[in-house]
């Protein structure tokens, strides 16, 4: 890298899926969790093959539960479906007051989104592949990228800020999160030791830190010191002992070093992120009658 620079606070994210799991109880708890660290949203997937709870449902029972903390469920939808995806993602925007976002396939056509409480729900896409970056540098509020080492991370983010810039959209209008699975069982040991260090070794469903909070905290410390990322989005592997710990160990540590904030800064996703609410596309400009 070519150097560090001051930036500003790092944004934290989640992942809460459980495989196989039915139990709304269970989700509400590591959703709860989550909001007790200050982090800006959680995301859930739809099951596989009807294997597990309807993303949507779960986070719309959840959202009455909490107050502040994002909820972003995974929308399926082909073309024919858009609308019904679009309504229902409004309704958790409304059930959440403002807290709302979808994870969409970069393939789908259901970027466009009816008037919500905060202007349109956050939406979220994987900018992992080169064929998802265009459509995610000119859609997408926010952009996850599963990446192994600073330098890569540091490289995609730029050239998705560019390609932003090129479809006249502001880079600073896009948040772009790396994506990482995360291992705390070893506790307060190193992180375990791989090519070149840092605790992440690559698997099929993406790089994986396995080893203890404190370096996980230096590691996403240094990250977003280098511009790498704007912030990380974090899946458990073992969601309630890892996101505990994580909550527990390093966002407190973040926390303590001044680089993750103690209070949310307003109550909707949008606040989190420090993005705009975006206009209204039939509203009307003018003088008042």
């Amino acid at each position: 890298m070519s150097g560090r620079y001051a930036r500003g606070l790092l944004h934290l994210a989640a992942g809460i899926d459980q495989a196989g799991s039915f139990d709304a109880g269970s989700y509400l708890e590591l959703a709860l969790l989550a909001e007790r660290g200050g982090l800006d949203f959680v995301t859930l997937d739809d099951a596989r093959g009807g294997l597990g709870p309807d993303a949507l449902g779960v986070l719309c029972r959840v959202a009455p539960a909490t107050r502040r903390l994002g909820l972003v469920p995974a929308v399926t939808a082909t073309r024919t479906e858009s609308g019904r995806a679009r309504a229902a993602v409004a309704t958790l925007d409304w059930v959440s007051r403002g807290r709302a976002g979808w994870r969409i396939d970069v393939s789908a056509e259901v970027w466009d989104g009816w008037e919500p409480p905060q202007g349109r729900p956050v939406r979220v896409a994987d900018a992992t592949e080169d064929h998802g970056r265009t459509v995610a540098a000119r859609y997408a509020d926010v952009a996850l990228v599963r990446a192994a080492t600073a330098e890569r991370a540091a490289a995609v983010r730029g050239e998705l800020r560019r390609l932003a810039a090129e479809s006249g959209r502001g880079p600073d209008a896009l948040r772009v999160l790396v994506s990482l699975l995360i291992d705390l069982g070893d506790g307060e040991y190193a992180a375990e030791p791989v090519h070149g260090g840092g605790g992440l070794r690559p698997t099929a469903r993406g790089p994986l830190y396995r080893g203890g909070p404190v370096d996980l905290a230096d590691l996403l410390a240094g990250w977003h010191a280098d511009g790498a990322a704007d912030g990380f989005h974090l899946v458990p592997v073992e969601p309630r002992r890892d996101l505990e710990r994580l909550v527990n160990g390093t966002v407190a540590l973040l926390q303590h070093r001044g680089l993750f904030r103690t209070f949310y800064p307003g109550s909707t996703l949008r606040d989190h992120l420090g993005l705009a609410r975006p206009a209204h596309r039939y509203a009307v400009t003018g003088g008042t009658s």
